[in-house]
């Protein structure tokens, strides 16, 4: 704590880490003088599980089920990047139905990431209405996922190579009729909102960040496109088939909390672009490298014998992670999504480095609430957008 913190009239308050508005377990350490913000101290680590660690201990397989747990709003993001690293690491082809199928779910995440963004943030300062219209919109969104996963939330759908199984038959027009009826929805929203000189008031001019700020501090996402640079690592990186698709990145130069949400909205419409455009030009063909289920595996077990009757009847497919590193990363709701990754000639990793966007983007939050009043850390810190999940991994 600054030595300000000493002086008699001031006052150091607990914001969290069980306070409504915190979006997880963040506990801020505030030190006021009247209602203004002096100094601001985040406190992490209360959700830390080891996720990293737990890395060096798992094939990619066996891993997938933990990465959901990340990020657990937008959990299509963490297995993408997940089967990325290996799949470069060892030289993998997706076949091109696979990768339009991965586009559509990870868009799809991305829009009920945002979704759950507005809600809340809507709710902190002060607008109930959104917070119910965002869940209607959204369960949609959870029933296309529980159609072609089997899961709402933890889908654990993607594999090295391609994905887990192909879409269910009548997928696709039930999807493109979410795409229709989500178009009404957001001009609802922007009606709703965007020109409502209340919100205007709460959210306009309040923790601006400018353009040289934001690359020195690292940030990334729409923190980094509300400030005027035009960086989306879809068109940068060219993952997936994403190049074959007609989108705009969505970016604002004025750095505020205002431009932020006026990036994440125009990003849900250009998801729904995306999204349509794969749905009608998905090609056929496999949805899965079969070639990836021979990597290394043993001999098949004779009939009867213990490897039979005991262990498994259908082994689970690995291979070998060759001796390299690799950084792959993914534009994710937040930001870059990273894994830095290391093989060793063994089924797991040597070493598997998370570089999650929530962390490294709520680091500017201090200098960002200093000299504003209370009620405007509840905005800005809504506006960055975190999840503690991937906060503390």
């Amino acid at each position: 704590m600054n030595g300000t913190a000493k002086r008699k009239d001031l006052m150091v308050v607990n914001m969290g880490p069980h306070h409504p508005s915190m979006h997880g377990v963040l506990r801020l350490i505030v030190t006021l003088d009247g209602e203004d913000v002096i100094d601001c101290e985040p406190l992490l680590g209360y959700l830390h599980r080891g996720m990293e660690k737990i890395a060096e201990n798992r094939t990619i397989i066996q891993y997938l089920p933990y990465v959901t747990r990340w990020d657990y709003l937008a959990t299509m993001f963490t297995e993408a990047i997940t089967v990325n690293g290996p799949e470069q690491l060892g030289n993998i082809q997706v076949p091109q139905r696979a990768s339009y199928i991965r586009v559509i779910m990870l868009e799809l995440s991305r829009i009920a990431s945002h979704l759950l963004w507005l809600g809340p943030f809507m709710a902190d300062i002060g607008a109930q209405t959104p917070f119910f219209y965002i869940f209607r919109e959204r369960e949609l969104i959870y029933d296309l996922f529980e159609a072609a996963t089997g899961m709402r939330m933890m889908h654990n759908f993607f594999r090295i190579g391609g994905v887990a199984a192909d879409l269910p038959h009548g997928w696709i027009d039930k999807c493109l009729d979410f795409c229709d009826y989500f178009l009404t929805g957001v001009g609802e929203y922007q009606k709703l909102i965007t020109r409502n000189p209340i919100f205007l008031e709460r959210v306009e001019g309040i923790g601006i960040v400018s353009g040289k700020e934001v690359i020195n501090w690292g940030l990334s996402g729409p923190m980094l496109r509300a400030s005027g640079i035009q960086w989306d690592l879809r068109k940068v990186e060219n993952y997936e088939c994403y190049r074959e698709f007609d989108w705009d990145v969505q970016w604002q130069k004025e750095g505020d909390s205002l431009a932020r949400y006026l990036v994440r909205m125009g990003e849900m419409v250009e998801s729904i672009k995306i999204i349509q455009q794969a749905l009608e030009g998905i090609p056929g063909g496999p949805y899965e490298n079969l070639e990836i289920r021979y990597f290394d595996r043993e001999k098949e077990p004779e009939w009867n014998d213990f490897e039979y009757r005991f262990i498994s009847k259908k082994p689970s497919p690995t291979f070998e992670l060759p001796k390299q590193e690799l950084y792959v990363r993914v534009e994710a709701p937040k930001g870059e999504l990273g894994i830095f990754l290391i093989g060793d000639q063994n089924g797991f990793p040597w070493r598997w480095k998370i570089r999650p966007p929530g962390f490294i983007n709520l680091q500017i939050l201090p200098q960002l609430v200093k000299r504003m009043k209370l009620a405007d850390i509840m905005t800005i810190l809504g506006s960055i957008d975190i999840i503690m999940g991937e906060v503390d991994r």
